[in-house]
């Protein structure tokens, strides 16, 4: 059996990455692999390539032929040429910086907007309205009492 090392495409359509695997030479780019050994991201920058150096040698220990592109990765990792993504900095430590830039105060110290008082003018306006309807109760007693009558009134019209 022909045994090769060679990449396995994944991702999306504008988006490759792939796998190095080991696989027999007649399956298909997408087949069954016997061993996948790194991964291979070239969209990224610096790109990813992360290999199992120690079974890819085994694999080509036992006459496993490499593709161009794998042979190229192998020795980049190799020669220890590989280059390394800086780290991402923490979303917090940006948001901290913006804050320092602008002349503020972080969290610490709590000199971001002044709460909102809506609360307090909410509680006023019911407090004047039970105060106007304990003052004045019989304004609406009468108002409810007249609208029964003419209902009443309306009722006994429409009787004769």
């Amino acid at each position: 059996m022909a045994v090769k090392i060679r990449l396995k495409r994944m991702g999306k359509i504008r988006a490759p990455y792939y796998r190095v695997v080991v696989m027999d030479s007649r399956t298909k780019r997408d087949g069954r692999a016997i061993e996948e050994i790194g991964k291979y991201h070239p969209t990224e920058q610096p790109s990813l390539i992360d290999i199992d150096i120690e079974r890819a040698h085994y694999w080509l220990g036992q006459g496993a032929q490499p593709t161009e592109a794998v042979a190229a990765l192998i020795k980049i990792v190799d020669e220890g040429k590989l280059q390394t993504k800086e780290p991402k900095t923490p979303k917090k430590d940006l948001y901290e910086a913006a804050i320092a830039a602008a002349g503020g105060k972080n969290d610490a110290g709590t000199d971001g907007p002044t709460p909102r008082k809506k609360a307090a003018k909410k509680a006023e306006p019911k407090a004047e309205a039970k105060a106007d309807e304990t003052t004045e109760p019989t304004e609406p007693a009468a108002a409810t009492e007249a609208p029964a009558e003419a209902a009443g009134d309306d009722a006994a019209k429409a009787e004769a």
